[in-house]
């Protein structure tokens, strides 16, 4: 059961983030077996620093994200642990990455908090985003 509020000794939080990045001159290269991968590594990562993927979209040249996370967790880091460490595996197995694009990712990223009164709107964003 997904709860609203979590809790650790002093806090009671309730923090969620949609994230956006984009893969380098919005090359369309997140497609079948490197989606798959992307998938596998941004929910293990996720994992390691106690973040929270609630919903993940991943569309051939960019990935959307609602991330649920700790206070002491800020968006930039999240990111950066996300798009680094997905950047380095995915380039290292999938050869075509490093002679189609200089890097992954772009350098930039969106970020929005997301409220409990906005969350189903952004979950049902993201999960709309392939239908479009």
């Amino acid at each position: 059961m997904n709860k609203r509020w979590k809790h650790s000794k002093t806090t009671v939080y309730n923090i969620g983030y949609h994230l956006i990045w984009c893969s380098k001159y919005r090359r369309k290269v997140l497609v079948g077996e490197v989606e798959s991968r992307l998938r596998e590594l941004i929910l293990e990562k996720a994992g390691q620093f106690d973040a929270e993927i609630n919903t993940m979209q991943i569309m051939p040249d960019h990935v959307h994200l609602f991330v649920k996370s700790t206070p002491v967790l800020s968006p930039h880091f999240i990111v950066q642990q996300l798009k680094g460490y997905t950047s380095r595996i995915l380039r290292k197995e999938f050869s075509e990455l490093r002679s189609r694009i200089p890097t992954l990712w772009t350098r930039s990223y969106y970020c929005e908090s997301v409220g409990h009164i906005s969350e189903d709107s952004v979950k049902k964003y993201i999960e709309e985003q392939k239908n479009q």
